[in-house]
């Protein structure tokens, strides 16, 4: 599975967070402490990353990805009943929009949970011949 090492260690300090914190607050906190749970780790992490949505050639949107680590994996997190196919969809829309190919969300609503999604980038026809836009 495409950075199946990363995930896995990703994933790793997803429980490390979930099983210290348990569920009950905002996003925010569990933000901050997986940001500094995977930097403790080793890894390069971004906290709200712009995401830039073209149409075309013109920008039409923007959003910002929670956490994206290593530049090789987006993580959307919620803290809700269950992951939803919208919070799914968020992700697969960021991954259409960016070069990055692999994503997860993460839920730490009372039951943890987490979903990972791929999306290659030659079936993104907008990266196919870029390495890094």
């Amino acid at each position: 599975m495409l950075h199946e090492a990363v995930t896995d260690k990703i994933i790793k300090a997803y429980f490390q967070v979930y099983n210290t914190l348990g569920y009950g607050f905002l996003e925010k906190v569990y933000e901050n402490a997986l940001l500094y749970e995977l930097q403790r780790n080793g890894f390069k992490v971004q906290k709200q990353r712009p995401i830039k949505v073209h149409y075309f050639d013109q920008v039409v949107g923007e959003y910002f990805a929670d956490l994206v680590v290593d530049d090789k994996v987006i993580i959307e997190l919620k803290s809700a009943e269950a992951i939803s196919g919208n919070y799914i969809a968020q992700l697969m829309n960021y991954l259409k929009a960016t070069h990055i190919e692999v994503g997860l969300v993460m839920n730490f609503g009372p039951k943890p949970g987490f979903k990972r999604r791929i999306l290659t980038n030659d079936r993104k026809p907008h990266f196919k011949n870029q390495k890094n836009p």
